[in-house]
């Protein structure tokens, strides 16, 4: 990626060429062409969507299994900006069937590291339409519309389709978000002007799918309680819970009908269920099966988890 960093390589311990920019490292993803494979076991190598072929409900839970099939519905990455990403937006699941055939793109933040004065771009300062808009892409005045938001480590957003965003420069996040990679890019900081960095404009596509509506309620409060789970994000696509523990946590997991991920975004720790042990290090995804009852969380050291299920 033209704007990627190396962290994901010096912090997370991806195996990645230190001096080689990496914008994104997906953890856990059902996307067509970029399907994630069983990392060790007697299923190693195996695709997701294998998996969820062959184990259907125990996998992924009944109700998952019902209404997406073999497709996996949540996609995990790790995002490193070493430069401020395009300034786009996603459409909902309405519009992005009728042009693309797709799911939309609802998703949210958690802030892994940052460096100081860093920020995020979202929603606007005022309220606008779609002609106000238009004139502030032609005059290059768009970002001066923009809520911008000073982050640290530990804070979380959820941004919505329609809502207008851009990871700025310095930030890394974890982001939970739907299978999709729909994205409309309406600025990109001049890079669409240089040959050598342009990327596709979508102003067309999205000045009809954005939220033009003022506002900065993005940000996630939530106080964080040692070995217990904080929800942070509770949507009809995913819910997200935090988990810092520093001592053994049992979590039962049977009566959500879904699968469970496990990122480790800080320490590490042993996974034990059913008398199988995994340890997950920082920068790590782990995918527990809707037929796990219950799972306990011994850490190696002081650890944090987001707990991400359907």
């Amino acid at each position: 990626m033209v704007w990627g960093g190396t962290r994901l390589a010096e912090l997370l311990r991806k195996p990645f060429e230190l001096n080689k920019k990496i914008g994104e490292s997906w953890e856990l993803s059902g996307m067509q062409k970029n399907l994630s494979q069983a990392a060790n076991g007697f299923l190693k190598g195996n695709n997701i969507e294998e998996l969820v072929e062959i184990y259907m409900g125990e996998l992924v839970g009944e109700k998952v299994y019902e209404q997406f099939g073999v497709e996996f519905p949540l996609l995990i990455k790790l995002i490193d900006a070493s430069e401020t990403l395009s300034v786009q937006v996603h459409p909902d699941d309405e519009t992005a069937a009728q042009r693309h055939d797709a799911y939309g793109k609802t998703e949210m933040w958690y802030i892994v590291d940052a460096a100081p004065d860093a920020g995020i771009y979202v929603g606007f300062k005022q309220a606008l339409d779609a002609r106000n808009f238009y004139e502030h892409t032609v005059k290059n005045t768009l970002t001066e519309q923009l809520n911008f938001v000073q982050v640290q480590a530990g804070d979380v957003f959820f941004i919505p389709a329609g809502a207008i965003h851009a990871i700025g420069k310095g930030v890394m996040i974890a982001e939970i978000q739907q299978t999709s990679d729909i994205t409309y890019r309406v600025y990109d900081w001049g890079r669409e002007h240089n040959p050598t960095t342009a990327r596709e404009m979508h102003l067309d596509l999205a000045i009809d799918v954005i939220d033009y509506t003022a506002g900065n309620e993005y940000k996630i409060p939530y106080v964080s309680e040692k070995n217990k789970p904080i929800e942070l994000v509770n949507c009809p696509y995913f819910t997200t819970n935090l988990l810092e523990i520093d001592s053994l946590v049992s979590r039962p997991l049977t009566e959500r009908d879904s699968f469970v991920i496990y990122c480790c975004i800080e320490g590490a720790l042993i996974i034990d269920c059913m008398g199988m042990k995994e340890t997950l290090n920082k920068g790590e995804t782990l995918l527990v099966p809707t037929v796990i009852a219950d799972i306990h969380l011994k850490p190696k050291e002081k650890a944090k988890l987001l707990e991400v299920y359907v």
